[in-house]
């Protein structure tokens, strides 16, 4: 009995310890486990002696860099392969480089690569962050315009007309108009849309009488004779008349040794002078500038207007936009918000700028 008794103890005993022996075991495996994951947060010296205010050096000299370039983008010089303006076009995103640079800082374990970080990212939120950051506009507009560059290899035009006017602006530009494709959006915006007015490849329909049709000339040097792509005409709206600006600037090309802008920036350069030279006060200004506001090859224009936006709203290309090259701007009015509108069958998107008196 006292065996079977001491039996039962012993068994008891020893399944406890092979018990006792299994569950410090995995105990332990846990929290080596975890000491491992700590001591890779240690940031101490690494195997070459070197302390987290020591290491990672090239990230933190990148991460000074990227600051230096959005905050002093204007002195990058234009006179090599215009990188200046090719820098300007992309600005927004050197953002990217902000937590790419952060995963790297965090992998290497690099404090001074950390601190150096707060440089770009401080930048970019002056630069961008409104952008991001700004109140819903409350929506108090007096004209809702739209912005688009149809495209002349569009097979759609009447369904690029239906979009138009689901967003029901006041007024519409248009640019890259074929002869073909013309008559199908006069028929299908004449409705909504009685008073147009087109020259060239850039055309205006709006909801209020248009007067005083001129083409404006913006054609550079060493472009063939025909080519207009830029109109004005007046529209006389129940608050006074405008000045409404309709332009289409040369493409930029990227090639192997920089941006090629020439023509886009002197027809900037004649679109501005048409404006400075504007003489009613209220003006705007509908294109497609083939670039961003940020790019200096613009500064003609951008001297003389106003624009403004609640985001990016970029514009082109319609399948990826990275860029929005698509602008409404003002002179003596207030674009309150900027936004895109749904993809037509042209390459770039539509943009529609709500503005007030």
């Amino acid at each position: 009995m006292w065996r079977g008794d001491r039996a039962g103890v012993d068994g008891w005993d020893v399944g406890e310890q092979a018990n006792s022996r299994v569950v410090p075991g995995a105990k332990a495996v846990a929290v080596r486990r975890w000491l491992r994951t700590v001591d890779w947060w240690r940031w101490g010296k690494d195997t070459a002696g070197r302390s987290p205010w020591a290491r990672g050096r090239v990230l933190a000299s990148l991460a000074v860099l990227t600051a230096l370039l959005m905050a002093f983008h204007s002195v990058v010089p234009n006179s090599v392969g215009r990188l200046g303006s090719l820098l300007e076009t992309f600005l927004p995103w050197l953002g990217l480089a902000v937590p790419l640079l952060l995963v790297l800082a965090l992998l290497r374990r690099s404090a001074i690569a950390l601190v150096a970080l707060l440089l770009p990212g401080a930048v970019w939120g002056n630069l961008f962050g409104g952008m991001v950051l700004a109140e819903e506009d409350s929506g108090a507009h007096d004209i809702v315009a739209v912005q688009h560059n149809v495209s002349d290899e569009n097979s759609d035009p009447e369904g690029t007309a239906s979009a138009l006017i689901e967003a029901a602006p006041d007024v519409v530009a248009l640019e890259e108009l074929t002869p073909s494709a013309l008559s199908v959006y006069e028929s299908a915006l004449a409705a909504d849309y009685p008073h147009h007015a087109v020259e060239g490849t850039v055309g205006l329909w709006s909801k209020y009488p248009l007067s005083d049709v001129r083409p404006v000339d913006i054609k550079p040097e060493g472009i063939p004779e025909g080519w207009n792509r830029g109109l004005r005409t007046t529209a006389r709206t129940p608050r006074g008349d405008i000045a409404v600006y309709v332009a289409h600037l040369p493409s930029v090309r990227i090639r192997w040794n920089g941006l090629s802008s020439g023509w886009r920036d002197e027809s900037a350069g004649l679109l501005g002078e048409a404006i400075a030279a504007e003489k009613l006060a209220k003006v705007i200004l509908l294109g497609d500038l083939n670039s961003t506001l940020d790019d200096r090859g613009l500064d003609p224009v951008t001297e003389r207007m106003d624009s403004a936006g609640r985001n990016f709203a970029f514009s082109w290309p319609a399948a990826f936009p990275v860029s929005r090259i698509d602008h409404v701007m003002t002179r003596s009015l207030v674009v309150t918000d900027t936004r895109t509108l749904p993809a037509t069958g042209s390459d770039h998107l539509p943009i529609a700028a709500d503005i007030r008196f």
